[in-house]
């Protein structure tokens, strides 16, 4: 039987389904995987279902000559901390779970920008704190999304999930950047980054992570914006210049951010944290019960396909 190891905790359905066609190795702590811990388990295992910041960088594959595993199926649709490369050439393929995540991370995104745009978060801790002293005409006034222009840097499937609820919820106009072109129904493509963040009240970010996207959305990026919008990020934390958005929103460059992600996660600075126009979420894109049932059976399935010797159905 193959030697798999798990490397967090998933739901008990899926670690039940696991146990019936694999011999499961548990690992039974919940923070990420370092490169030494990581290094270790390509030797000892035949395969491995790792999930967001298990250390699998090119340092996790160094020195290797024969390693034991033959797949890292990994727990989600970012891969970013997988070297993709350097598990190819020890001939270790590589999945992912697209599909199972599209549309709850794409409900996280509305819900960050419904939170920001409409100041719900500093409402909410208003009331929680005391301060609230009832209702009056200028309180807490935002940005009603309804009819607005959302751009979208990114329109994968998620980029298309979040477009759907936005134009066909809130009647807003959609635009975006795609590296490839695309046609998407009443959305418009436009050529440059620039462009969108110059054109959009609300932007929401939903690239891929990895070398080609670090910082795409950088310091010039931002300044393409105007002072009353709103940016949002359910992609990968280091496709934003972290420290760039800080200085926008600290010198009221934009309006606000919406976050679920960070640049070196779980670390959020202290700043982002103190900031009254920043919603703050802890990786919820795909926090539903259900939603990492699925991810966990996809998982399994790419395992199984590898146990039965057939294509790989997610290959990376």
């Amino acid at each position: 039987m193959i030697r798999l190891l798990i490397t967090r905790n998933l739901p008990t359905a899926v670690m039940q389904a696991a146990a019936k066609n694999f011999d499961v190795t548990e690992r039974k702590l919940h923070r990420p995987m370092s490169s030494c811990e990581a290094r270790e388990a390509l030797v000892r295992y035949d395969a491995i279902l790792p999930t967001l910041g298990d250390d699998f960088s090119s340092s996790s594959f160094e020195r290797l000559t024969k390693p034991k595993c033959k797949l890292i199926a990994n727990f989600g649709v970012g891969h970013n901390h997988i070297d993709v490369g350097a598990a190819r050439k020890l001939a270790i393929s590589v999945t992912n779970t697209p599909g199972a995540v599209t549309d709850a991370t794409a409900d996280i995104a509305l819900t960050l920008m419904l939170m920001t745009c409409r100041r719900a978060g500093e409402g909410e801790r208003m009331v929680r704190s005391g301060a609230w002293n009832g209702w009056h005409p200028t309180q807490l006034l935002g940005m009603h999304m309804s009819g607005k222009t959302l751009g979208i840097i990114g329109m994968g499937r998620i980029g298309q999930a979040i477009a759907q609820r936005a134009r066909l919820g809130f009647g807003m106009k959609i635009i975006f950047y795609n590296r490839s072109k695309k046609k998407i129904e009443g959305c418009e493509q436009l050529a440059s980054i620039n462009q969108v963040m110059a054109l959009s009240d609300v932007i929401a970010l939903a690239l891929p992570g990895g070398p080609q996207t670090h910082h795409i959305i950088d310091r010039d990026a931002l300044a393409s914006l105007r002072p009353h919008a709103v940016l949002v990020n359910i992609a990968r934390g280091d496709i934003l210049d972290e420290a760039a958005l800080i200085e926008a929103l600290v010198s009221g460059k934009i309006a606000g951010a919406g976050l679920d992600v960070y640049e070196y996660e779980p670390k959020v600075p202290d700043v982002l944290k103190q900031l009254e126009n920043v919603t703050l979420f802890p990786h919820l894109g795909t926090s539903a019960l259900s939603v990492r049932e699925d991810m966990g059976f996809m998982a399994l399935s790419n395992l199984t396909a590898y146990l039965e010797g057939r294509e790989l159905p997610n290959q990376v």
